[in-house]
């Protein structure tokens, strides 16, 4: 044991296929985002197979992110305790059993209950890729490797309403989940092959108390905005689960910071670069999702196109984007990653601003423009910001910052449907002069009022995110000019 190399980088054996461990980590880094947005253009043939409402079929999108952020930091801190490689791979065959459960489910219950074991899977190779290729990959290289794994995170969370498109007409929903078995059983035969042994383990022990409280506030806080857009924000148990929530938040802050070895690490934190990129990220996929969840509806309701036809048309955005986030991952690695995040954000709230200006005559062409703009600008920031994130991290704790930028990222993919669906049904509730909470059947003008706010405020999000990075970009080069 002795004899071992100190690091992944003077290991000669690990060096040599580095780029096929890149692959298969990012092959169920891959299905477990892309299993967070595949469900949204199938939530119409779920919501008729079942007879269930619009916002009933939200439940099975939402309830694998609120599990994901549930679990995402307790299997970070179990990669960094107990070995992020081994713990990786203990998710990827969890990852499997929920992905063919989801498949067999004829109800709503089950449907979500299996979902729930798919998000715990997703969670645990979520928490631990970005610290295993951080750890295997030298500085120089490291820039690039985090640009592609951000990629396929990102990919995988935009490419759901195009690939699940084509699924769906072609096979039926039940098969945008058992496409996950083929792909995940070739991904597990790599892994096994190339994945080296665990080097680094803190073997800490578990913090079990951090962990079920952050659990108790992630679930009572996502049920409570949740459920609010059905029966209302004023509703007393509503209004009871959001304080709850508050109070849980701050109880758990309370603990870890008590704590010698918390959950969450929350010195991370003390870096402002840190705190600002996580911060940055969480606002993005906040506003990308807001696309997410409204562009389905909109391209198959407003537009009339079929399944098939609006995944293809959604499919600008993961295909500009798997073009562009790799040459801004490198390019990163040569300029720095400050200018390319406060780009791509600039390019973001371009084309936000332009998705907020279509209605029911607006042209295909028109349509495709704005979303490969989406997909270049989110190419452009992700894989400089996951960079930026994960450089600022001492070893040791490469685990629990992978776990919190997944978190972070999960929580903003909830935060972006939660806000998308409750100014869109607020908005159509007010146009309509009663409560809503699915398209009104020959009333598109109603569901356009909601989604131009909707996308609107998504560019608000969006520019908030690109003055915050502005202002970084302006002392990073006024520190050079000083030096």
């Amino acid at each position: 044991m002795n004899d071992l190399p100190l690091t992944y980088q003077e290991n000669q054996a690990v060096q040599s296929r580095k780029w096929l461990i890149l692959v298969a980590v990012n092959l169920f880094t891959f299905m477990s985002t892309l299993d967070a947005s595949i469900v949204n253009i199938a939530l119409p043939k779920i919501s008729a197979k079942l007879s269930l409402a619009m916002a009933q079929t939200e439940w099975v999108a939402t309830s694998y992110l609120m599990a994901i952020c549930a679990a995402v930091l307790f299997f970070g801190k179990l990669g960094d305790s107990a070995g992020k490689i081994k713990v990786f791979k203990a998710g990827t065959f969890v990852f499997l059993l929920g992905s063919a459960l989801c498949g067999f489910s004829t109800s709503l219950p089950f449907l979500i209950v299996s979902r729930v074991i798919q998000a715990l899977g997703a969670s645990i190779t979520m928490a631990n890729s970005m610290g295993i290729i951080t750890d295997i990959f030298p500085a120089k290289e490291r820039g690039r490797a985090l640009g592609l794994i951000g990629t396929f995170v990102s990919l995988g969370s935009i490419a759901g309403p195009s690939i699940g498109g084509v699924i769906v007409s072609s096979l039926g929903w039940e098969y945008i989940f058992w496409v996950n078995i083929p792909v995940g059983l070739i991904a597990i035969a790599i892994a096994w092959r190339v994945l080296p042994g665990d080097l680094i383990r803190s073997r800490k022990s578990m913090d079990l108390p951090g962990s079920v409280l952050f659990a108790a506030f992630v679930l009572l806080l996502f049920a409570g905005l949740l459920l609010g857009q059905q029966v209302g924000y004023r509703n007393t148990w509503i209004i009871i689960s959001l304080v709850l929530s508050a109070v849980v938040f701050f109880i758990f802050i309370w603990v870890e910071a008590r704590r010698k070895e918390p959950l969450l690490q929350l010195s991370l934190f003390r870096n402002s670069w840190f705190s600002l990129s996580i911060f940055c990220g969480f606002l993005t996929f906040v506003s990308i999702f807001c696309f997410n969840i409204i562009s389905p509806f909109y391209t198959q309701s407003v537009l009339h196109l079929t399944p098939y036809h609006a995944g293809f048309l959604l499919m600008l955005f993961p295909i500009t984007m798997v073009i562009v986030a790799p040459l801004s991952g490198a390019l990163s690695d040569k300029i720095g990653s400050e200018l390319l995040t406060f780009a791509g954000l600039m390019v973001i709230v371009i084309a936000l601003c332009g998705m907020a200006s279509l209605h029911e005559g607006s042209s295909l062409t028109l349509v495709g423009t704005w979303t490969a703009m989406l997909g270049l600008g989110n190419g452009m920031f992700q894989s400089p910001n996951n960079s930026l994130i994960m450089s600022k991290v001492p070893r040791t704790e490469l685990g629990t910052a992978g776990s919190i930028n997944s978190l972070v990222r999960n929580i903003g993919m909830v935060v972006g449907i939660t806000v998308a669906t409750t100014t869109l049904f607020g908005v159509m509730s007010s146009k309509a002069g009663h409560h809503v909470i699915s398209l009104i059947p020959g009333r598109p003008d109603i569901f356009l009022a909601g989604m131009h706010i909707v996308f609107s405020l998504a560019a608000g999000i969006s520019l908030l995110a690109a003055v915050l990075t502005g202002w970084r970009l302006w002392v990073s080069r006024k520190k050079v000019v000083e030096a």
